[in-house]
């Protein structure tokens, strides 16, 4: 059995410790409902490890518009559903720590497994959330030149889910008690109660904190300890507080946030596994001795509504570059219209603070 810090390492066992440590980041954007799976998609790519790419049938949404009058002397028009295919990408990642990036977090009275599996649970969350923001960034470059279908549903959609206000004059280029409902309104009407979950920079937080229309919710630890978390509660929406959230500078030399607002489902972003999550290196002669533990993971990434069409030169796994390329995107369509934009829960609002 591999050692780490002179301590047994049981691959397996660890893996499972790591997934039981407590994140209530990560319980927190799981409850929202926004971030989550798709079991198609898990199937498709789990068979094998090196699965890099698959298509799965998206249903086409019937409504009442194709309903007919029944007055006993007409016949009943049939009408058909369009057939449409979703593409999804695997994004793979890896890391390794030698024994000292650890071993000043391992003293007296200090869980060995609990100092390590910490870290990592946080370090697979700050992960996560770089390729989120990733995809988002992504979704909104979509391409918008061009007459083609395509490029004007992209075009729409942007437009549409997009609620800008920092080129509002004063107080009102920020965000104020009604800025998130008019945001999911305007992107997806009388479906705005889909949204759940919204991700903001600090500056924005801080803002509506100052109007009180945030409220942080609040962690106890182990030790009874009862302490603030960076997420809170606007308009009935969860929020995270992130500082890596987009950031520009405005045409008077001003910053402007983005702030992005998911629906339940809208992100598809599920650790399916790698065939050696993790695994232990002992290197007796470096630094007389060094023990190192390796990192892997492989992510399902994808939108609900939006399509990821794998370029040519895409192989072997998705990176953070391929993931925000706008070109590697587009609404789900059948080749001759795409699904409306009213059925994607992913908006985002650009203000001053």
């Amino acid at each position: 059995m591999a050692k780490f810090d002179s301590k047994s390492f049981n691959p397996q066992a660890f893996g499972a410790y790591v997934d039981r440590i407590p994140n209530v980041k990560k319980s927190e954007l799981a409850g929202s409902g926004a971030v989550g799976g798709n079991e198609n998609a898990k199937h498709a790519l789990s068979s094998q490890t090196g699965s890099l790419y698959c298509r799965i049938p998206y249903s086409d949404r019937i409504d009442g518009s194709t309903s007919q009058n029944n007055d006993g002397n007409t016949d009943i028009v049939s009408s058909g559903t369009s057939s449409y295919e979703q593409g999804l990408v695997v994004a793979s990642r890896m890391d390794s720590w030698t024994e000292r990036s650890f071993s000043r977090n391992i003293t007296a009275g200090v869980d060995f497994m609990d100092a390590v599996a910490q870290q990592i649970g946080d370090y697979k969350q700050q992960v996560k959330q770089n390729i989120l923001l990733a995809i988002l960034s992504g979704v909104f470059g979509m391409k918008t030149d061009g007459s083609d279908f395509k490029a004007k549903a992209a075009k729409e959609f942007i437009e549409k889910h997009t609620y800008d206000i920092s080129k509002e004059a004063g107080e009102g280029a920020f965000v104020g008690a009604d800025t998130l409902n008019k945001a999911v309104q305007k992107a997806c009407g009388d479906n705005k109660s889909v949204f759940s979950l919204v991700i903001m920079h600090s500056e924005v937080a801080t803002n509506l904190e100052n109007l009180q229309l945030l409220k942080y919710l609040t962690y106890t630890d182990k030790a009874g300890i009862t302490r603030d978390l960076a997420m809170g509660s606007w308009n009935g929406r969860t929020v995270l507080v992130d500082d890596g959230m987009p950031v520009d500078a405005a045409d008077d030399g001003e910053l402007v946030y983005t702030t992005y607002i998911l629906g339940r489902g809208a992100i598809v972003l599920d650790n399916i596994g790698d065939f050696v999550p993790y695994e232990m290196s002992r290197d007796a002669r470096t630094n007389g001795g060094e023990d190192t533990l390796y990192v892997r993971d492989r992510y399902i990434c994808g939108v609900d509504g939006i399509s990821f069409e794998k370029p040519d030169s895409l192989v072997g796994s998705a990176s953070d570059d391929d993931l925000a390329d706008g070109e590697n995107w587009c609404i789900i369509n059948d080749g001759a219209k795409t699904i409306p934009h009213k059925a994607i829960a992913v908006a985002r609002i650009i203000s001053k603070g």
